[in-house]
């Protein structure tokens, strides 16, 4: 089953994400490696800089979507203001389709 994770960082906590951006890559890299991940990225302000993420996974249940966003660096850090776990289902241009 494939969850969403819709992260909002905190107002000006640019920096906890800056600082611990190479610890979340290499969560997101052993998730990838895992086969978990689907997709991940910032969703950008006006400005051009991170505001939050959205990270895409495989789990078995909600509860299991939750340890993985729960385990994220950027979560550990205090980084995000809120983080929605919501089920998700890929219907155009997934590549599992193809």
């Amino acid at each position: 089953m494939l969850f969403a994770f819709i992260c909002r960082d905190k107002p000006d906590h640019l920096q906890v994400r800056m600082d611990t951006r190479p610890e979340h890559v290499d969560h997101l890299n052993a998730l990838n490696a895992a086969g978990t991940l689907k997709f991940a990225g910032p969703f950008l302000g006006e400005d051009g800089k991170p505001l939050g993420s959205l990270v895409v996974v495989e789990a078995a249940d909600k509860s299991a979507a939750q340890a993985i966003a729960d385990a994220d660096p950027y979560a550990k850090a205090g980084l995000f203001q809120s983080v929605e776990v919501l089920p998700w289902n890929w219907v155009f241009n997934n590549p599992a389709s193809a």
